[in-house]
């Protein structure tokens, strides 16, 4: 192959093992909706197919720009999106007690999804070109914490408890794989410790319930615990096989909220069972190590700490995601990529993949 012709070296495993995968979560969505008399079961499925397009038109385009030229732009990048995280502050749509989406024309777009994506670029670029090698002491992190904790404050206000975890757990993310001191480690676990309540008196009373309910669910089993509960009894009774598709009657007869949301899972393991579900969990695991494979096998810094970052994003919105509805986590409203409903959520997973592709694509370039 031609080594200058990068788009020939497209990696069709990985673009193969994404449409899988996004083919699955749209079954899975058409029965998250299925019955509901009103034209819903269409429309949610409908939309979500048009949103895998324009994100497959997104991804085929991030692929097509060298990702070392996005080390020139990262943080202009990453300071549209602050300011877009601002003007959500002050202009955002408010829907379920959050202002977290802005409304540009008929579409409504959530700022905070896309943070993710600027975080990576962001941080992969500040440690790519810190003179200072690693492993990293407290002094030399301070930059880091300026960069990373501006979006995670201005998400938590939204109030988006969930993103702003998964902004800072990027950011983490590339840290730790650059490499930090074991002393700095402790010391920045025991300031997280000697502040939790502190974090504790910040938060919302609602979001002070998730996290009681999630350490005992039958606290308010009518209220706050009922999510939780009716989403054990949805994966529950799945038991090995499942009950089989369109046949799920935690979602059909709409006991299990969020269904096509946040708790999708729950409406594939009560159809798909223990094996669909841990089908499912192993696509996700093969799509994970790939992109950590990419990240190894990338020929610059910025390019290999740009992939572990991107790959971050997949990997906590699955394990988060997976384990709120398991009742292993408080729930928090993180999406499960490609198959929660949400077009935000379907683009920023298929520009992660274009990111992916085209660190791979470039992996022998000059």
């Amino acid at each position: 192959m031609d080594p200058k012709n990068p788009s020939r070296k497209i990696d069709y495993g990985f673009l193969a093992l994404l449409l899988l995968l996004s083919a699955l979560g749209v079954a899975v969505l058409w029965s998250a909706s299925y019955g509901g008399g009103d034209g819903e079961t269409a429309s949610f499925a409908s939309k979500q197919i048009r949103w895998i397009l324009f994100g497959i038109a997104a991804m085929f385009a991030t692929a097509s720009v060298d990702h070392r030229k996005l080390v020139q732009n990262a943080y202009i990048i990453y300071g549209a999106l602050l300011f877009l995280l601002l003007l959500v502050l002050f202009l955002g749509k408010i829907s379920m007690g959050a202002q977290r989406w802005l409304s540009i024309g008929p579409l409504r777009v959530q700022p905070s999804e896309f943070m993710k994506i600027g975080m990576a670029l962001a941080v992969a670029k500040y440690f790519a070109e810190l003179p200072v090698k690693p492993p990293y002491g407290l002094k030399d992190l301070g930059g880091f914490a300026l960069l990373a904790g501006a979006p995670v404050v201005l998400t938590a206000l939204q109030p988006d408890l969930g993103t702003a975890i998964l902004v800072a757990a990027v950011a983490c993310s590339v840290t730790l794989f650059q490499g930090v001191r074991k002393r700095a480690i402790f010391t920045l676990m025991a300031i997280a410790g000697a502040a939790a309540p502190l974090f504790w008196s910040f938060l919302r009373e609602y979001q002070k319930k998730r996290i009681l309910v999630f350490l005992n669910p039958e606290l308010d089993p009518a209220g706050s615990g009922y999510h939780i509960i009716q989403s054990k009894i949805a994966i529950g009774s799945g038991q090995i096989l499942g009950k089989g598709y369109l046949e799920g009657t935690q979602s059909h007869l709409r006991f299990l909220p969020e269904r096509h949301t946040d708790f999708i899972f729950a409406v594939m393991a009560e159809e798909w069972g223990f094996i669909g579900s841990l089908l499912v969990i192993a696509l996700f695991l093969v799509l994970v190590l790939w992109g950590l494979d990419i990240a190894a096998k990338a020929r610059d810094s910025f390019g290999r700490l740009l992939a572990v970052g991107v790959t971050s994003i997949l990997f906590f919105h699955v394990f988060v995601n997976m384990g709120m509805v398991m009742g292993l986590l408080p729930v928090v409203g993180v999406p499960l990529p490609l198959f929660s409903y949400g077009g935000s959520s379907v683009l920023t997973t298929y520009i992660v993949a274009g990111i992916l592709l085209g660190i791979r694509m470039r992996r022998f370039a000059n």
